[in-house]
């Protein structure tokens, strides 16, 4: 990902085609050092490709991709509620409260007693 966000510099910043020379400059400048196979290998893949062409066609990629408990929580909102939901983890933040507080009691003293 480091090789690609340092061709974006180069690309975006004027330059069209950034050599290996100019990806490694901006890597070596915070500290990174260059694996020349990688380094190859995203040029191979970007070169002669417009990077706004390229970033347009990843942003349409990414929205397929599926995120994580995005499902969960549209699908927990009632039909007749007009999509409102409650957030997933608030119920169980009040249920371990509670939980909390009653183990207390179980044991017979509180925790500064």
């Amino acid at each position: 990902m480091r090789y690609v966000a340092a061709y974006l510099l180069c690309a975006l910043s004027g330059n069209g085609s950034p050599t290996p020379k100019d990806i490694k400059h901006i890597l070596e400048s915070v500290g990174i050092e260059a694996d020349d196979t990688r380094l190859d290998k995203v040029i191979s893949e970007l070169k002669g490709k417009n990077v706004e062409e390229v970033i347009t066609t990843g942003y349409g990629k990414l929205a397929s991709v599926p995120a994580g408990g995005a499902v969960a929580v549209a699908t927990s909102a009632a039909p007749g509620s007009g999509g409102a939901a409650a957030p997933a983890g608030e119920h169980e933040k009040e249920e371990k409260k509670e939980e909390s507080e009653e183990s207390e009691d179980d044991m017979g003293f509180g925790l500064f007693d």
